[in-house]
């Protein structure tokens, strides 16, 4: 397909006839009547290139992906959504975005708590679920080629099946895409040893703003040639291109995890054990927090048994052959910190229960309350019992519901505010509330953003984090990529 974006020649302005004045003005097209005729003619020039069943038009069904999973995030009206299933497709949508001057909007499963997948007025959504293919593994190169709306834990259980090991695991990996792992730069319960989703792409084919297809990166172990760009798409949240593939690095599988559980009568002492692991040089395979209010919300909703007394639950888990040696060391270091009870599990299935309680966090906090806002504010490990302590205030000084889970490990929280939206006085504590957990963030030398994004939700904090002269070559990046702002518009700036 021609990569030409050249439009028909704009008519001479001196060419123009002048009205006569004495002529009757023309009457105006409603602005109704003009915005449908638009949608329509956006319709047909999508449908010139693509399938009739990848392009809905239908206001009740594009609704329903106008958002992701984020709070007090404005959404728009998409015009259209496109489900494409190839490449050439996707080319054909952004070609076509660019000659009608239409915002586009990527999506991958919407599991984001942003709101970097919300939809803008009168845009296309591209939603790239219908890319799922796995279309190589290589145990001899260690890399994984896919689409990006292979579901992570689709490709985890893939490459397994070959004695691999694909690490970057978020919460939702049951539901969530490659393609949003890698928009988002997300992370997972096993970063604390294997690192974010950055570290494992090699390499991306992205469809620009204009159409033209770019291949980043390598399928080699090493490589430095030219600027790294590959590293720059991960984590732009759509905004600079459009992934649609990925050639991904794999490691060999690692023996099964065993864990433990550590019960604290408070969150400082916690924190204390996590900073005694990290300064003694161990290497657990997922270090993970969970304060009283999770706890009792995980229970409630999964009735795992998990120790209501406590506190503050650290959980500790290690994939080396010698993993009960270091788990009998964690232990040693937690009693220490002023650990009241230390459990390991008996077992490969009592530790898998352990991590399921843990990936419950998130889902068992939203029941407690209509709504949530699930914050995720990264600080050095050394403020990490500031950070929680501080949060505590927040709530109290907010009269409101706030527990809190981490990745403990790398200093990652996530406190999640629990609020009722139809109370007016009750959601203005909340968005209160978030602001001054991430105002906290900042002032323990943090970051507002660990894995989740900057969406809209944050927008204002970025600015914050990155300073002007940060901001303004941020800025100058996404115009060079992207000079007519189509992509994912409103969005991180």
């Amino acid at each position: 397909m021609d990569d030409d974006l050249s439009t028909s020649p704009r008519a001479n302005p001196h060419d123009t006839p002048r009205a006569n004045p004495h002529d009757a003005a023309p009457r105006e097209e409603p602005d109704e009547a003009r915005h449908e005729a638009s949608r329509e003619a956006l319709l047909q020039a999508l449908l010139d290139g693509l399938p009739a069943e990848a392009v809905l038009s239908d206001p009740q069904v594009t609704a329903s992906y106008a958002t992701d999973m984020a709070s007090f995030c404005a959404a728009g009206t998409p015009a259209a959504v496109v489900l494409p299933r190839t490449v050439e497709q996707v080319q054909h949508v952004l070609r076509t975005a660019t000659a009608l001057r239409v915002p586009v909007v990527p999506q991958g499963a919407r599991t984001g708590l942003s709101g970097a997948a919300n939809a803008s007025d009168g845009c296309i959504v591209l939603s790239l679920v219908k890319m799922d293919r796995i279309l190589e593994i290589s145990a001899v190169d260690r890399i994984a080629v896919v689409e990006p709306g292979v579901v992570n834990a689709v490709l985890s259980r893939a490459v397994a099946a070959q004695g691999l090991y694909y690490p970057p695991d978020p919460s939702s990996w049951e539901q969530c895409t490659i393609g949003g792992n890698i928009g988002t730069a997300s992370g997972g319960l096993c970063c604390v040893k294997y690192g974010v989703t950055a570290e494992y792409v090699l390499g991306l084919d992205v469809v620009l703003a204009d159409g033209r297809l770019l291949r980043t990166g390598r399928r080699t172990a090493k490589g430095v040639a030219g600027y790294d760009i590959t590293r720059l798409f991960v984590g732009s949240e759509g905004s600079l291109g459009v992934v649609v593939g990925a050639v991904l690095g794999l490691r060999p599988a690692p023996p099964r995890q065993l864990a433990l559980a550590a019960e604290f009568p408070s969150a400082a002492a916690a924190c204390a054990a996590v900073c005694a692991v990290m300064e003694a040089g161990l290497t657990p395979s997922l270090l993970e927090l969970m304060d009283r209010t999770t706890v009792r919300a995980v229970n409630a909703l999964g009735k795992m048994g998990l120790p209501e007394s406590t506190e503050a639950l650290l959980l500790a888990a290690f994939d080396t052959p010698h993993a009960p040696d270091d788990l009998a060391a964690v232990a040693e270091l937690c009693t220490a910190a002023g650990a009241t009870a230390v459990v390991p599990a008996e077992d490969e299935a009592e530790s898998e229960l352990l991590l399921q309680a843990r990936r419950m966090s998130l889902t068992a906090l939203e029941a407690l309350r209509p709504a949530t806002m699930i914050d995720d504010v990264c600080v050095p490990r050394s403020r990490l019992a500031e950070m929680l302590d501080g949060t505590s205030e927040i709530a109290r000084a907010h009269d409101l519901l706030i527990g809190v889970c981490a990745h403990a490990g790398d200093g990652n929280t996530h406190p999640v505010v629990c609020f009722d939206p139809a109370d007016e006085d009750e959601a203005r504590r909340a968005r209160s509330s978030f602001d001054a957990i991430m105002a906290l963030g900042l002032s323990l030398g943090g970051t507002i953003t660990g894995e989740h994004g900057v969406g809209v939700l944050k927008k204002d904090w970025l600015a914050r984090e990155l300073g002007p002269v940060g901001l303004e070559v941020q800025r100058n990046v996404k115009r060079a990529f992207d000079p007519l702002g189509l992509l994912n518009p409103g969005k991180v700036f």
